[in-house]
């Protein structure tokens, strides 16, 4: 049988997938219902399906929408909208750029008192001998010190979650002066889901480079050759997770 040619708007987007990366961009959205999520829906961009290790989602919520407790351990950043969430009794309400930690077995669930964007992520806590697992908070990420990357003013890095070996994961704000670039291609152990939040820019995944804008989300396999430089007229930014303070499963 011989290749189809795509014509026009006819089969066309901007996402691909490969073994070891998956580029999802809003063209190729399916917004679905999933247990737990009342009044609202979300979009799956990475799960134990595709190969990787986490679960991470965009939920979209109505006034009144909730995402009930999970028995894995939960980051939740607000992308547009508000949040309430009870944390020892309490219910503290976050706006953009908001964010929490939520461990195992936590029992609060998360509610939008306006129509709410989330990015969710979602993974099985891996314990460390000795290391008790770490508790929840809350935070703002405005009030967490950007730290430029390898001494660059024009790459800057925010560390949202506390550098103790308690956590099992990382996730980072990373950004780019307009042209800034990574100083390398980066081959490592960590996986990660990776969100742009604004700007657009060139990624390099594999041995191919995608032009990327914000709302893309990015899955990338451990090993995955990748780069990034924001080579629009505007600075980028993302939103990445990996897996972090862990020795590979043998």
């Amino acid at each position: 049988m011989s290749a189809v040619q795509l014509t026009g708007k006819t089969g066309e987007t901007r996402s691909a997938l490969r073994r070891d990366f998956l580029l999802h961009t809003p063209d190729a959205f399916v917004r679905t219902l999933l247990p737990g999520v009342t009044k609202g829906v979300v979009i799956v961009h990475a799960s134990p399906r595709l190969g990787a290790e986490f679960l991470q989602y965009t939920a979209e919520l109505e006034a009144g929408g909730e995402l009930a407790p999970v028995p894995e351990q939960r980051f939740c950043w607000v992308l547009e909208g508000e949040a309430t969430i009870f944390v020892e009794g309490k219910g503290c309400t976050l706006s953009a750029g908001g964010y929490a930690y939520l461990p195992s077995g936590f029992k609060g669930g998360i509610s939008a008192t306006v129509p709410t964007r989330l990015a969710v992520i979602e993974k099985k806590y891996q314990p460390l001998r000795g290391v008790a697992e770490p508790k929840a908070f809350l935070a703002r990420e405005d009030d967490v010190q950007a730290v430029p990357l390898g001494g660059d003013p024009n790459l800057l890095v925010k560390s949202l979650l506390p550098a103790d070996p308690a956590f099992d994961f990382a996730v980072n704000t990373m950004w780019y002066a307009a042209g800034a670039a990574l100083g390398q291609v980066e081959v490592h152990v960590m996986e990660h889901g990776l969100l742009m939040l604004e700007g657009e820019g060139t990624y390099r995944l594999g041995d191919e480079g995608f032009g990327v804008r914000a709302g893309d989300f990015i899955w990338m396999a451990p090993y995955c050759l990748q780069w990034f430089v924001a080579d629009g007229k505007k600075p980028a930014k993302y939103l990445i997770y990996k897996d972090w303070n862990r020795r590979p499963t043998l």
